[in-house]
């Protein structure tokens, strides 16, 4: 077999996703099984085998030692169609409060910081369960001054998305 590079070897695993993106859990499942899992195997050999010849106080050394050390978590999703190959969405879901982190320098206290831990907390909520954030908080914003305190829970997103689909239903 020809050697490969290492990204070319990483290459071919999210070629392999590409071709099962969007399909059931256990076509995901048994493809990676049976393309994923040799590359994976022949892959942890690759780093064995170049982790005895790099110093063993090299960073390559390092990273290496690392991958291997934690390589049931690195390649567990080949064993649940479920997964997914690495965690970009959650990384895409959480580039909103990197970037707004910069800004909470500025929210003027501590209780301001959590003020605007709160709002971003609801607005992710809002887009988690399908709702525009700018329409969630207008409802919220127009409904909260006479809403009972006992029941805030009923102007969380998850509960007022429940309550757009009985209106839309009770039109139709």
């Amino acid at each position: 077999m020809i050697e490969l590079r290492t990204g070319t070897r990483i290459g071919a695993l999210y070629g392999i996703e590409e071709d099962v993106r969007g399909k059931a859990a256990e076509l995901r499942c048994s493809t990676r099984q049976t393309r994923a899992r040799p590359l994976l195997d022949e892959l942890r050999s690759w780093l064995e085998k170049s982790l005895r010849s790099l110093s063993t106080k090299s960073e390559t050394a390092g990273a290496i030692r690392y991958a291997l050390s934690h390589w049931c978590a690195l390649t567990r999703y080949v064993d649940d169609g479920l997964l997914e190959i690495d965690n970009s969405a959650a990384e895409r879901a959480l580039r909103a409060v990197a970037l707004g982190r910069k800004n909470c320098l500025f929210a003027g206290s501590n209780s301001g910081g959590e003020r605007a831990a709160a709002i971003y907390s609801l607005v992710g909520s809002a887009k988690l369960n399908g709702m525009d954030p700018e329409r969630y908080l207008r409802q919220v914003l127009t409904r909260i001054a006479e809403h009972p305190v006992n029941r805030m829970y009923e102007l969380l997103p998850w509960n007022l998305v429940a309550e757009d689909s009985t209106e839309t239903s009770n039109r139709s």
